[in-house]
């Protein structure tokens, strides 16, 4: 192992910077999938579609930067949350930086 990479770090070390996948799009979808393996799946259409919307608005989210819970308790207008604004405007205000 030693001998995997010259500046002497091991190949571990290096194996552990490489993604076990770069399709952002498996990447997007791999929460979902393994949700529901765990789970076994929903028992109604409605569970099934909160639970990929819920799942979704978190991938948002993280991709934002935005902690899920704070945008959820900001949507609920609960106390001590941070005010969080709507994902679109964050996207479009974004978009607009970019």
């Amino acid at each position: 192992m030693r001998h995997a990479q010259p500046n002497g770090r091991g190949l571990h070390n290096t194996l552990t910077e490489i993604p076990l996948h770069t399709n952002s799009s498996q990447n997007d979808i791999r929460c979902h999938v393994t949700k529901r393996k765990i789970s076994g799946g929903t028992r109604s259409d409605v569970g099934r579609a909160c639970r990929d919307a819920f799942l979704g608005i978190a991938k948002t989210c993280t991709k934002l930067g935005i902690t899920f819970w704070d945008y959820l308790g900001s949507r609920l207008m609960i106390t001590d949350h941070a005010d969080v604004p709507y994902l679109p405007e964050v996207v479009a205000r974004r978009c607009a930086l970019a």
